[in-house]
């Protein structure tokens, strides 16, 4: 799908991508790939033979990946603990490091995709984890520019995705804290031309911008286009925080829980496009909208 973006070729330009086989990860490699650049895929857990392997505090092997490479995107995220991999982790400490080490090569152009909703203050851990990321990333490379996606859709995402999943074998979904959260869905394609363009332009340096698209939509409302467009018919059953809390603590004790306690916190508070922050629009970038989001998922 076409998205609205400004002229940003990266001919000429070698970039590694930390975490570039996740679903953002591969949409950015295709849109840095398209407008020029040759592309370093560094990964945890390597999808081809091509792409590295990243190890956190590996100083040796982040070298290696830095090598000869004049800008990095840093797009590794977890949604929730597991075993040593906590969210100061993977959001702070594996970060700050390679934006370290890029500063000391002499790289300026560092791309962090953070979150919106990071706030040293959350009471998510997710939330202050981010914060804190960001703040490191800053002390060390202070030309580092800071992207902050609401969440993010498309094919193969993990909001549509789940809960269209879900609607195959459940006759309801859940309405969590009754539907009310307030989300501004980004169109991956968009994240993806926002990393290239502040790769390309060096007056982005520095900058913080929050993604979000052309519409603020509560969770029910999100449910509702995503049934229509895929097609069925499910009630959608309100449920009370508390509930949510129960079910989320039970979750928590599978290897890879589909809600968590701390994901539920951040349900509680609104998921947008700050008032008076840098956006797509400040790139040249026109948003997608939800519905034609829904018709590339659903055809």
């Amino acid at each position: 799908m076409p998205s609205g973006r400004s002229a940003g070729s990266l001919a000429g330009r070698s970039v590694a991508l930390f975490g570039g086989s996740g679903f953002i990860g591969r949409r950015v490699a295709v849109e840095l790939v398209a407008r020029g650049a040759s592309l370093r895929v560094a990964s945890r857990s390597p999808r081809s033979p091509d792409q590295m392997r990243y190890r956190r505090g590996d100083a040796a092997g982040i070298d290696a990946i830095l090598d000869g490479v004049d800008g990095v995107v840093h797009l590794i995220g977890i949604l929730a603990p597991h075993g040593s991999d906590d969210f100061m982790a993977a959001h702070c400490d594996g970060p700050a490091a390679i934006a370290a080490a890029a500063q000391q090569r002499g790289i300026e152009d560092f791309v962090l995709i953070s979150a919106i909703g990071a706030d040293p203050a959350s009471p998510a851990a997710y939330a202050r984890s981010k914060a804190a990321g960001e703040l490191a990333v800053r002390a060390a490379c202070p030309a580092a520019r800071i992207l902050r996606p609401s969440i993010v859709v498309g094919p193969g995402d993990g909001f549509f995705g789940l809960f269209s999943r879900m609607a195959r074998f459940s006759p309801l979904l859940p309405l969590i804290g009754g539907g009310h959260s307030k989300f501004q869905p980004v169109y991956v394609g968009d994240v993806a031309a926002a990393v290239a363009i502040c790769l390309a332009r060096p007056e982005t340096r520095g900058g913080l911008y929050e993604l979000g698209g052309p519409e603020v939509l509560d969770f029910r409302r999100l449910l509702e286009m995503m049934l229509r467009a895929s097609h069925r018919r499910r009630w959608l059953v309100p449920m009370p925080w508390s509930v949510a809390r129960l079910e989320a603590r039970l979750f928590e004790l599978l290897p890879r829980p589909l809600l968590t306690r701390d994901q539920l916190k951040m349900l509680q508070r609104d998921n947008v496009v700050a008032a008076g922050a840098r956006g797509l629009g400040d790139l040249g970038i026109e948003p997608v909208p939800v519905d034609a989001v829904l018709r590339e998922i659903f055809g």
